[in-house]
């Protein structure tokens, strides 16, 4: 089995999932299913095993993500990424840090699926437009199409202004050590004016249900988390290619992400849901 090339390139192929869908627990999914399609296959008429299940993974998440489209609008509260725990590696490739990035991730959600999956293959894993139009069922000329808008349109939402794993790393523990104190005067000097907080409780645990904006009340909401509870605590950690944190209240765990704009943060991702949180002990593997 070492040598079967969905198990060498396994770390990729969960990659691709998780990106095109935003869930590694649904990712894994894709990657049985995807598993069964390989093991039917006639290895003979394979001349590219990487590129076959690739394409196999990319139909279906391709499926998934229209299921998941329907049932997302059903969500309780905001809807976020689920958060992976990653090792520093992950960040020394900087374009696949960017891609597996919460701030990304929300960005993907707000396109098709077909647009998704064309933005992900193209300009995460570069593969060329004749291969990402077999995996898509389109045509090479209207894949371009679809990758020059998906470009556009992320573009225009991505952080405008890309920070050093170093900066990010600064203010992440300027904002836990804040965090901690719950003093209000050290957290409104870490967040930027206009911060906007998102928080996923999924209904399940309690959490804001829609994004709270201005730095006096994203403050105010967490400083007062530090006071409501008899345990508290804030650690850093690596998710999702970024430093990032991991708060716990009274035990029950969550993920917090950041952008980091010109020393301060401009935006909070919380995620709450406890069904979110099952990859925060061990580093997901991922490839491109």
């Amino acid at each position: 089995m070492t040598g079967d090339p969905f198990v060498a390139h396994r770390s990729l192929l969960f990659t691709v999932a998780y990106e095109m869908l935003g869930s590694a627990a649904d990712a894994e999914d894709v990657l049985q299913e995807s598993w069964l399609r390989w093991a039917g296959a006639d290895r003979s008429q394979v001349q590219d095993p990487r590129a076959y299940l690739v394409r196999i993974v990319t139909r279906q998440a391709l499926n998934r993500l229209r299921t998941l489209s329907r049932s997302r609008e059903d969500y309780v509260g905001e809807w976020l990424p689920e958060p992976l725990l990653t090792s520093p590696d992950v960040a020394e490739d900087v374009e696949l840090a960017e891609s597996v990035s919460m701030a990304m991730l929300t960005v993907l959600e707000t396109l098709g699926p077909a647009e998704r999956a064309v933005f992900v293959l193209r300009e995460v894993f570069e593969l060329p437009y004749g291969e990402i139009a077999e995996a898509v069922g389109k045509s090479a000329a209207a894949v371009r199409q679809i990758a020059r808008r998906s470009r556009e349109h992320v573009a225009a939402r991505r952080p405008r202004t890309p920070v050093s794993r170093a900066e990010q790393q600064a203010v992440v523990e300027r904002f836990l050590a804040a965090l901690r104190t719950g003093r209000l005067q050290e957290l409104m000097e870490v967040l930027a004016p206009d911060v906007v907080m998102i928080a996923d409780g999924g209904g399940l645990v309690a959490a804001a249900l829609a994004p709270v904006h201005g730095a006096g009340v994203v403050a105010a909401l967490l400083a007062r988390a530090n006071e409501v509870v008899a345990r508290f605590s804030a650690a850093a950690v690596w998710l999702n290619g970024a430093p990032a944190g991991r708060i716990e209240f009274d035990g029950e765990p969550s993920a917090v992400s950041l952008v980091v704009e010109a020393g301060r943060v401009t935006r909070i991702y919380v995620v709450r849901n406890p069904r979110k949180l099952t990859r925060l002990d061990d580093p997901a593997q991922l490839a491109r």
